[in-house]
């Protein structure tokens, strides 16, 4: 789903809710000062909040006079020997004690000087801190005093060299510090040059992190997007890693193959809908502020999927928990969060104050569990038994029961995991191994990371429901910058540039893995041809369906490859722009051009796409709803246009009968869309079980 959210008033914070309950206020903004330019970045970004929230600043700027002395004093005994004269010795001293006394002193003043001068300018009030001591531990001792709510620091500092991802004292503070820490990546980006992306796990740190980026949402005109990530690949590395070093005895002992079995339907469909759980929560949550959030679902390693994710959006900001939704109390800073911190392209906010979905408090203080429940429930794996445990409460409550039975777990558990209740073992057919999968796996030196990526890729192959492990199921897992991936001709980058947007990238990899299978180093114009013409054979299903004008404008004809797009007029733009943006506005236009081309004209016109249109809604009208859908999907949908909104629902009932829903909910919606990007058409009458791959 993708929406924008448009600039809107906040509201003030309740003054009577918890200091750590976000959002968080923004009324009183400690800011790091050196000089930098990731300093002056984060000054002039505190300044916007804080006038928004009528706010104040404090400019902290700590130096370390003692310690200057002390190194002093080290060094006498080593000075050139025309400064060992006693006389001579006495005047350095006199002059090193001049700049400690007021040297520093006056290098301090001139940063606060020149913070005030630019929080006048914004009508900001300034105040200024000039401890003395080790600088990232003053500015940590000012964090913890409870006086402010927000930390802003620069991420890098006068220290900065090419190559620098964080500087000592920024990754320090950010450790240690207690609350909201604003880190600024880039000074020559805003808040609101680009999307805020919320990573969501759960966590009440994370709904915490949602909260305060609507909120910084509205005061900068931001979109706002939340994702979740989840790894379903390292559990299988994991297990298989497990199995070489059990005997026969200890896998008995362990029920190796029952616990691998259970991980296996866990992982490849539990941790995904739980996780997409959480996003609707995030979805439902920003609704309830008149607010439409872009979410999405990403699988891999969960930072590296999130890195990739801002690199594409544009992002202007990632706020995270500081910590995850397994972090014990002695962690200071999650992994996924200490490896964004280094390596976002954008400016980040880790948060330290929470918010718990109101329906979760509800379920927690009014649910009790029956003892079979509770064990049932147990069974789930440590690292997701929270997680499970909150979607059959949100279940249970929205059933209307206080009492959960350990059949309402099963319920819960079985759409989520089939295979839960009774947790039958497996055996897992062996894969076979393309020869161009296993060279590019040979491309990699370190055994021990080669095998790492060979059981990914075999877990990638599986969920695709492949029976071979081909090239594109071991790109994901590899940096190719040095390996022999094929280059591109001209040419051939040209003729797949006209493959429409929605599938290009899978043509473009299929290309890719066509010049692997048969050892070619480059990619010539007559490959791409040849792959782009296979693509399209894939690509381009028949429907079943007796109405031939519907299944026309169900699927993307070979000719929609390869024609040169037509004129529009503006017109015929501004009615196309009613259709969501994305793979629906894509083949919608592919279609209404091949519809002009039979037509014999040059330009689409309002009248032509009305009359295509007025097409498809009499054989769209043919088509009923035949299951309940809850209002977040019915939101939803009815943002289609009428005209084939009565196909699409027919594609997603049948989505959601394939996952095994009895109700269509925002799930189904974005598991369709996934499919139907990836077939170039939303027609699947001749692909059953199309939708549980």
């Amino acid at each position: 789903m993708t929406a924008s959210l448009a600039p809107q008033a906040t509201e003030a914070p309740n003054d009577n809710r918890a200091p750590d309950t976000a959002p968080v206020p923004l009324a009183r903004i400690l800011v790091a000062l050196d000089a930098s330019e990731h300093a002056n970045k984060a000054l002039e970004e505190a300044i916007r909040l804080a006038k928004s929230a009528d706010g104040a600043i404090t400019g902290i700027h700590a130096y370390a006079a003692l310690l200057h002395d002390r190194r002093f004093k080290m060094m006498e005994g080593g000075l050139p020997d025309r400064y060992l004269d006693e006389k001579e010795m006495g005047h350095q001293r006199e002059v090193h004690d001049d700049l400690i006394t007021r040297g520093l002193n006056i290098i301090s003043d001139s940063y606060h000087d020149a913070g005030k001068a630019a929080c006048d300018q914004g009508g900001v009030t300034f105040k200024r801190l000039s401890p003395e001591g080790k600088n990232y531990a003053k500015v940590v001792e000012a964090a913890r005093s409870g006086d402010y709510d927000v930390l802003a620091i620069g991420a890098l500092g006068l220290g900065a060299v090419p190559g620098s991802l964080i500087g000592t004292v920024a990754e320090r503070v950010v450790r240690r510090s207690p609350i909201d820490t604003f880190v600024v990546r880039d000074p020559g980006k805003a808040i609101g040059d680009g999307p805020i992306v919320v990573g969501i796990d759960g966590s009440q740190l994370s709904y915490g992190a949602l909260m305060t980026a609507l909120d910084l949402a509205a005061r900068t005109g931001a979109e706002v997007h939340a994702i979740a990530a989840y790894d379903p690949y390292y559990h299988y590395v994991a297990f298989n890693k497990i199995a070489g070093v059990l005997s026969e005895e200890a896998g008995k002992v362990f029920r190796f193959k029952e616990q691998e079995a259970l991980h296996e339907e866990l992982i490849d469909d539990g941790i995904a809908k739980i996780y997409q759980s959480h996003l609707e929560v995030a979805e439902t949550l920003a609704e309830g502020l008149g607010v439409k959030i872009s979410t999405k679902l990403l699988d891999g390693k969960p930072y590296k999927a999130i890195l990739s994710y801002l690199e594409e959006v544009g992002a202007s900001l990632l706020a995270v928990g500081k910590t995850g939704v397994h972090a014990d109390d002695e962690l200071d800073i999650g992994g996924n969060a200490e490896n964004l911190l280094r390596l976002a392209p954008c400016h980040m906010w880790l948060t330290q104050t929470v918010y718990t979905p109101p329906l979760d408090i509800v379920a927690e203080e009014t649910v009790a569990w029956s003892v079979e429940a509770e064990k049932k429930i147990s069974r789930a794996p440590e690292f997701v038994r929270d997680m499970a445990r909150r979607m059959v409460l949100r279940h249970t409550q929205k059933l209307g029961h206080t009492f959960v039975t350990s059949d309402i777990v099963d319920q819960v558990m079985g759409k989520a995991m089939p295979g839960f209740a009774a947790n039958k073992a497996g055996k897992e057919d062996q894969l076979v191994w393309s020869k161009a999968a296993e060279k590019l796996l040979a491309t990699v030196a370190d055994a021990a990371v080669a095998d790492n990526i060979r059981l990914r890729a075999i877990k990638r192959a599986r969920r695709g429901h492949s029976g071979q492990v081909m090239p594109k199921h071991v790109t994901p897992f590899l940096d190719l910058a040095d390996s022999d991936r094929p280059t591109w001709s001209a040419a051939a980058l040209a003729r797949v540039s006209k493959v429409p947007a929605m599938v290009r990238e899978t043509v473009k990899a299929g290309v890719e893995d066509l010049a692997l299978e048969r050892d070619i180093k480059e990619i010539t114009l007559e490959l791409a041809e040849e792959s782009v013409a296979e693509a399209r054979k894939a690509m381009c299903p028949v429907p079943a369906s007796e109405d031939k004008e519907e299944a026309a404008a169900a699927s993307t004809p070979a000719d929609d490859m390869e024609a040169t797009p037509l004129a529009w007029s503006p017109e015929a733009e501004a009615r196309l722009t009613r259709v969501p943006e994305g793979f629906m506005r894509e083949m919608t236009k592919n279609r209404v051009e091949t519809f002009a081309r039979k037509a014999g004209v040059e330009t689409v016109t309002l009248e032509l796409v009305e009359e295509k249109y007025a097409a498809w809604g009499e054989g769209s009208a043919k088509r009923k709803s035949e299951m309940q859908w809850d209002a977040g999907a019915s939101a939803r949908i009815a943002r289609i246009p009428d005209f084939i909104r009565p196909m699409v629902v027919m594609e997603i009932e049948r989505c959601a009968r394939d996952m095994g829903l009895d109700t269509v909910t925002g799930a189904a919606i974005d598991k369709a869309g996934e499919s139907w990007e990836g077939l170039g058409a939303f027609h699947t009458e001749n692909a059953p079980g199309q939708y549980k791959n």
